[in-house]
C-alpha cells in the first residue's frame, strides 16, 4: 500500500492514477482545502481516501497504518496572495511534514518516502561570469527592477552573466516563503531520513504544467494563471520583459517520476531535478499557448515584476536520468496544445 498525500490535487491525482495504472495499491490522504478545492475533485474509484489534514496527529495515524511507501505531495504551493499568507504555509509545509514523520517514526516505518521539493529552493539559477566564473548574484534590487533592469550582474564586476542548468549540487537560497517551506521540508525529511535509516527521494520539480490545474486563484503556477486569462478573453500578462527562463515539465512525466521512485528495486536518497532539460521563456510560452487557443489575444509584456520572483532558473536533468531512470517524454509543443483545451480545476 502507498500513502499519497495531498492525492487529490494536480499533481497527486496524476500520481495516484499511474500508481494504480501499475498495480498497486494506493491510499489518498487530503484535506480537500478551499483554496486548492473549490469543487469536490474526482479520486480514483480504486484509491482508499482518507479524508483530513496532514497536521492532524491523529488522521496522520489512520492514514499511515499498513503502509509500505509514502508519496509526500501534501502543501501549499505558488508565491501566495502576500507575506500575510506565511503561518499557511509554515503550517502545511513545515509543521504538516514533520507531524507526518514523527508518526513514520513511531511507527518504526521501515519503506521508503518521496518528498515532492521544487526547484525554488535553488533560488536565483546557476550563473557564470566571463572573467570571475561561477559567482552567485544577490536578490535584485527593487530600484533595478522598477527602472525595467531585469538581467542578473556579476557581485564582483558589475558584467552580465550567463545563466547555466542548475546541478543537484548548487547551494540553496530560497527567495520567498514558499521557497524557504520547501527547504526546511528537504531539511526535516533528511534529517529523519539520517535518524531513522528510510530512504527519503525529494523531487524537485521545475515548473509542472498540463490538465487538471487549478485555475483563477493566486497559488496556481504561471501556466495556470495565463491559462485563465485566456479563458477570461484576456491576453496572458507577462511580467519583467517576458525573457525569464524556466523549465516547464509536463505533469505526467512528474508523476511518473514519483512513480519511478516509489517503485524501482532499489531507493534511491538523494534530491533530483524533474524537469523537461529545455528551458524556454516566460514570454515563449505564452505564446506558445496563444498561438492554440482559439480566438486568443497576444500576450502582453507588463514590465510589472514580484520581489520574491527570480530572473532564470533551469535544470540539469542527468542525474534524474542515472538514478531514477527519468526521462522526459511529452515535448513542449505538444503539451501546450494539450493543456489549451485541457479543463481546469476550480
Amino acid at each position: 500500500m502507498i500513502l499519497v498525500t495531498g492525492g487529490a490535487g494536480f499533481i497527486g491525482s496524476q500520481i495516484v492514477d499511474q500508481l494504480i495504472a501499475e498495480g498497486q495499491e494506493v491510499r489518498v490522504l487530503d484535506a480537500l482545502l478551499p483554496s486548492a478545492h473549490r469543487e469536490q475533485p474526482e479520486i480514483h474509484p480504486e484509491a482508499e481516501f482518507v479524508e483530513g489534514d496532514v497536521r492532524d496527529p491523529a488522521v496522520v495515524a489512520v492514514a499511515v497504518d499498513g503502509v509500505d511507501a509514502i508519496c509526500h505531495q501534501a502543501a501549499m504551493v505558488g508565491l501566495g496572495a502576500d507575506i500575510l499568507d506565511l503561518p499557511d504555509y509554515v503550517g502545511h509545509n513545515d509543521l504538516g511534514t514533520a507531524v507526518l514523520l514523527a508518526e513514520l517514526a513511531r511507527r518504526h516505518f521501515d519503506g521508503r518516502v518521496v518528498l515532492a521539493s521544487s526547484m525554488v529552493v535553488y533560488g536565483e539559477g546557476r550563473y557564470r561570469c566571463a572573467t570571475h566564473g561561477l559567482v552567485g548574484p544577490g536578490p535584485r534590487a527593487i530600484q533595478s527592477l522598477a527602472a525595467g533592469e531585469f538581467e542578473v550582474t556579476c557581485p564582483i564586476c558589475g558584467e552580465a552573466l550567463s545563466p547555466e542548468a542548475v546541478p543537484e549540487t548548487a547551494s540553496l537560497e530560497p527567495r520567498n516563503v514558499y521557497a524557504a517551506t520547501k527547504l526546511h521540508q528537504e531539511h526535516l525529511a533528511f534529517s529523519f531520513s539520517r535518524e531513522t535509516g528510510v530512504p527519503v527521494t525529494a523531487l524537485r520539480y521545475h515548473n509542472v504544467y498540463g490538465p487538471r490545474m487549478p485555475r483563477d486563484t493566486p497559488y496556481a503556477g504561471v501556466a495556470s494563471i495565463f491559462r485563465s486569462a485566456l479563458e477570461s478573453g484576456d491576453p496572458p500578462r507577462v511580467f519583467e520583459d517576458g525573457g525569464q527562463l524556466r523549465d516547464f515539465v509536463h505533469v505526467r512525466d512528474v508523476a511518473r517520476a514519483n512513480v519511478l521512485a516509489l517503485t524501482c528495486p532499489t531507493a534511491s536518497p538523494g534530491a533530483f531535478n524533474i524537469a523537461s532539460g529545455e528551458p524556454r521563456s516566460i514570454l515563449e510560452m505564452a505564446q506558445a499557448l496563444s498561438a492554440v487557443f482559439p480566438g486568443a489575444l497576444e500576450p502582453l509584456v507588463s514590465g510589472e515584476f514580484r520581489l520574491g520572483d527570480v530572473r532564470h532558473v533551469f535544470a540539469s536533468t542527468e542525474l534524474a536520468l542515472q538514478a531514477l531512470g527519468f526521462k522526459a517524454r511529452e515535448t513542449f509543443a505538444d503539451g501546450m496544445a494539450e493543456f489549451a483545451q485541457a479543463p481546469l480545476r476550480a
